[in-house]
């Protein structure tokens, strides 16, 4: 017979109210948003009560404003450090052949190319034959056939350079990898929504909803987290050192006015890291556990097994933060990074080694922060959308199904509700395309009431009696509801997958929906005629 649990009923009622608490901050805004500011500036706030959720729906850039930003990323730094990253390798092969070209040295030049004076001018030829049997195909479609350097000799000094191939496929991998740097930093933070994407050759467009000021967004996005490991030639209390070519002076991050000399060539660099974690070290202060790639870990393997008793510093955005003395063989890739750590620094660290470090520097063409007076007219034809959506289902299911019309429509007020209490609870970003999926959900979601209230009226023709027909009414139209609503759901979630910026917003809002909407649908309204039917005990119904 028609009948649901007391322990079901508990809990649709009990999803209902949770639903509706969530979501009734948005019901006072302004004066949420301010008690939630009041409380992170770590200042005392009655204006809201402590006991209900503080949880608000993010507005989207085109409603409330935000940050925008153009970036353009300097290619160019990435060959200096291609170069500096191949003379080991071109050093240690000119070095096999001393009898042939002679003494090697490391000369100054441009920061694109790498210049090595060579002792034996009749040995020039087979350097640069050496060099040249380094290079390595490019590989693009564009570069097919090409080499990745370019070997010349001009007198004693032999030049190597990137060519002009592996330079556009070089600049290519570098915005690639830029963008997608800066969209996993911004992801950290939390669910925004941002529209991060390339524009032109070198060029990345990031808008990113609620930020207060573009320098906000510029200090998520700017910082290069580089981490490097380098062997260190010497240390001094001196910025004005003289280092020799290769070499460089970085100052300690620890201790005030001690700089040490390392070579710029790292051993490892944070490129080749695949984990970072918070932790503290054995004296219990926070610190920093990383791991390398099995790559990295060879590297780092060796080095500590040819330089033990020696110093090698751990460099973070060219600070020295470290530069203990090798005691041992440290393989498997792993490691500590230690020092004046509080926990939220030893934590933003490993964030930001997890996401990667820049592959080249940042200039900001054009930068914005957008106000939200800008979406007040979005806001209001988003609202009269709502309200006049909200209506026309509220009175035509009145009058084409009376009380039962009644029913959905209350049903309908708690999906709204459910709806605004889940986006409020993941922190979910509403732009203006989210407001058409939830315009677009009011319309979907008394179409499993209608296919449940027709299934209905067709039961009762068998004259079995008014809950028999309402019982067959919603086991015989619970396929078709389920059927239709997860192929909407499907295409959601595509559209989050595929998407991107509004895209997802919208994604999201469908998706929320149409779960909420066969809830409310399914049981909400399903409870609301058991209580009824239950009290009034029809003899006959109209639907």
């Amino acid at each position: 017979m028609l009948q649901i649990d007391l322990w079901k009923r508990i809990l649709i009622w009990l999803v209902v109210a949770a639903g509706l608490l969530l979501a009734l901050p948005n019901a006072f805004y302004s004066r949420v948003e301010g008690h939630n500011d009041a409380i992170a500036s770590g200042v005392e706030d009655s204006t809201w009560p402590s006991y209900l959720p503080t949880g608000l729906v993010n507005l989207g850039l085109d409603l409330r404003g935000g940050a925008h930003l153009l970036a353009e990323v300097r290619v160019a730094d990435v060959y200096e450090s291609r170069m500096k990253g191949m003379w080991p390798e071109i050093r240690n092969r000119l070095r096999d052949a001393r009898e042939q070209v002679g003494t090697i040295r490391l000369v100054e030049g441009k920061p694109d190319e790498l210049r090595v004076r060579i002792g034996d001018a009749d040995g020039m030829a087979r350097a640069v034959q050496l060099v040249r049997d380094l290079a390595r195909p490019v590989t693009t479609l564009t570069g097919a056939g090409a080499s990745d350097i370019e070997v010349r000799a001009e007198g004693d000094i032999l030049v190597v350079t990137l060519s002009e191939a592996e330079r556009a496929a070089t600049d290519d991998r570098t915005v690639r990898q830029s963008l997608e740097i800066i969209r996993r930093r911004i992801d950290e933070v939390g669910t925004r929504e941002p529209t991060i994407q390339r524009q032109g050759a070198d060029r990345i467009l990031i808008q990113v909803p609620g930020i207060g000021s573009a320098s906000e967004l510029k200090q998520i996005i700017g910082t290069t987290a580089q981490l490097t490991f380098q062997p260190v030639v010497s240390r001094t209390a001196s910025a004005d050192a003289s280092a020799g070519p290769g070499q460089e002076v970085l100052p300690s991050l620890d201790e005030e006015g001690v700089f040490y000399i390392l070579e710029d060539t790292p051993v490892v660099t944070g490129e080749e890291l695949v984990d970072a974690q918070p932790s503290f070290d054995q004296n219990g202060r926070p610190a920093v556990t990383f791991r390398f790639n099995p790559t990295g870990a060879r590297k780092f393997g060796d080095y500590t097994a040819a330089n033990i008793g020696n110093p090698f510093a751990i460099v973070l955005d060219d600070e020295v933060i470290s530069a203990p003395v090798i005691q041992s063989h440290i393989a498997g890739g792993s490691g500590i990074i230690t020092g004046n750590f509080s926990v939220e620094e030893s934590t933003n660290l490993a964030v930001l080694l997890r996401a990667g470090a820049l592959p080249a520097g940042l200039d900001f063409l054009e930068e914005r922060t957008i106000g939200p007076e800008l979406g007040a007219d979005s806001i209001a034809a988003g609202k009269l959308a709502c309200i006049v959506a909200f209506a026309g289902v509220l009175i035509f299911m009145v009058a084409s199904y009376g009380l039962f019309g009644i029913f959905a429509n209350l049903a309908l007020l708690a999906n709204v509700g459910l709806i605004f209490g889940l986006l409020s609870m993941i922190g979910a970003t509403l732009t203006l395309p989210g407001i058409a999926g939830i315009v677009l959900t009011i319309g979907m979601a008394v179409d499993a009431n209608v296919l449940v209230f027709e299934r209905i009226r067709e039961e009762l023709k068998t004259a079995r009696g008014p809950a028999r027909a309402i019982e067959l009414g919603y086991d015989r139209a619970l396929s078709a509801i389920v059927d239709a609503n997860i192929t909407t759901f499907m295409i959601a979630v595509i559209l989050f997958a595929l998407g991107s910026g509004p895209v997802r917003g919208f994604s999201v809002t469908l998706g929320i929906g149409i779960v909420t909407s066969v809830f409310t649908a399914i049981w909400v309204t399903r409870l609301l005629i058991v209580m009824w039917f239950e009290r009034r005990r029809p003899k006959t119904i109209e639907v």
